[in-house]
């Protein structure tokens, strides 16, 4: 058995999930795909989330997954998404979920003998927990769950009592990074890594790749994707892009960003340093439109204003000449993973990225200096041999962060939970 300390009942619980209007970030991709790893694995998965009011309350997937809608009559009034109006989601969350896990989940379990993983996401399930842990012990069921609440970022640390939180349950951060900012809040914590779905290597179609790389290769081509926030270190990439231009290098910056007033900040700094800006849109989502109006613009900037589905998201990933993932703040850099996964070259920042090597498999920028950022992308861009060795080098790398591998280190993190529980 490949995972022999984990339980065959699990439950994730998540303010965020696969569904648009649940999800804002990194999170709703790692609960989504987590879920989704369980489920192939061959556990029966719960994922309860806050999701959209207008789809069912409870959907079936896969072999075993059930999505929990939670909540919907409060977010049916907040159409803005899953954090609007989230005190009343959170006091709602609290109230009602755990008495469905003891009754629904864990009592038929501890009837068939069996455990229950419960992992628990983020600040806003925070109150839930506490209240699952008293729930259980007042069902004199405490000692058939094993519980870890997981650290994917520091949003809502301030509302935490960590001290009673790690006396509910198991403190997980999925870096060492994160690890040492709950180490400044008193809070030991067990690391398990992120992951990323095996299907993203046979996503990546190796004829559009070699496609957009021929289009694209009049200049060099570098893609940031992610919400406009100053944690992103978005102007390090416009100022490093104006200062390539500003040596006669022949520069592209793709971008594909938020709806984050933010976004004003960052197209001002390049109006600033003289960089022309165009908007891009395309109606057919495939590599061939995708090609034709980034080769057609002669923009430094352009500004992807379509929807990019995964598959040919990855495929860019794997054809420019690299993929600007430079936080300066990052828990884990999910981007970063999956540039490599896609065949691609990952500029990072050197924060929760534990999986990058500087020049061997990815390239790392220690500072926000724009400097820094160009002089790193001029070496790569000179040495060929480099680059190969870097895309080959990440690929490997990437291989070891599937879930299935993700969950091999969760087995045994589990192990050691039920020693110390």
């Amino acid at each position: 058995m490949r995972y022999p300390h984990l339980p065959k009942n699990v439950v994730i619980l998540s303010f965020e999930g696969p569904d648009r209007y649940a999800m804002v970030g990194g999170l709703g991709v790692h609960v989504s795909e987590l879920a989704i790893a369980f489920d192939e694995a061959g556990y029966r998965t719960e994922l309860l989330f806050v999701g959209d009011p207008a789809l069912d309350a409870v959907e079936h997937r896969g072999n075993a997954l059930t999505l929990r809608r939670w909540g919907q009559w409060i977010s049916s009034h907040h159409p803005g998404g899953v954090y609007d109006g989230q005190w009343g989601k959170i006091q709602d969350y609290t109230r009602s979920a755990p008495p469905w896990i003891v009754d629904a989940i864990v009592r038929p379990a501890a009837e068939r003998n069996e455990r229950v993983l419960v992992l628990a996401e983020d600040w806003q399930v925070v109150p839930a927990v506490f209240e699952l842990n008293h729930a259980l012990h007042r069902a004199g069921l405490r000692d058939r769950v094993t519980m870890a609440w997981n650290a994917n970022n520091t949003y809502g640390f301030d509302t935490i009592d960590f001290p009673a939180l790690a006396g509910a349950a198991h403190v997980t951060a999925v870096s060492r990074f994160m690890k040492f900012e709950l180490g400044l809040r008193g809070a030991q914590a067990l690391v398990i890594p992120n992951g990323i779905p095996e299907r993203i290597f046979a996503d990546v179609n190796a004829a559009d790749v070699a496609y957009l790389r021929r289009l694209l290769a009049a200049r060099h081509t570098l893609l940031k994707v992610g919400r406009f926030d100053p944690d992103k270190r978005w102007l390090q990439a416009i100022d490093a892009v104006a200062n390539l231009r500003d040596e006669g290098v022949p520069v592209q910056l793709v971008v594909r960003g938020g709806k984050e007033d933010y976004a004003g900040v960052v197209f001002g700094r390049a109006v600033e340093r003289g960089l022309r800006i165009e908007d891009v849109h395309f109606e057919r989502p495939d590599a061939q439109a995708l090609a034709e109006a980034l080769s057609a613009s002669q923009a430094d900037i352009v500004n992807i204003r379509s929807f990019l589905p995964d598959a040919l998201l990855y495929t860019l990933y794997g054809a420019v000449d690299a993929v600007l993932a430079n936080s300066g703040k990052e828990p884990f850099g999910l981007v970063g993973l999956e540039v490599m996964a896609a065949g691609g070259v990952a500029v990072c920042g050197s924060t929760g990225e534990d999986y990058a090597r500087p020049f061997d498999n990815a390239i790392v920028c220690d500072t926000g200096d724009p400097r820094e950022l160009a002089t790193y992308l001029e070496r790569l861009w000179m040495d060929e041999g480099m680059r190969a060795r870097i895309r080959e080098s990440a690929e490997r790398t990437a291989r070891q962060y599937t879930w299935p591998s993700v969950l091999e280190v969760l087995d045994a993190k589990v192990a050691f939970m039920s020693l110390s529980s």
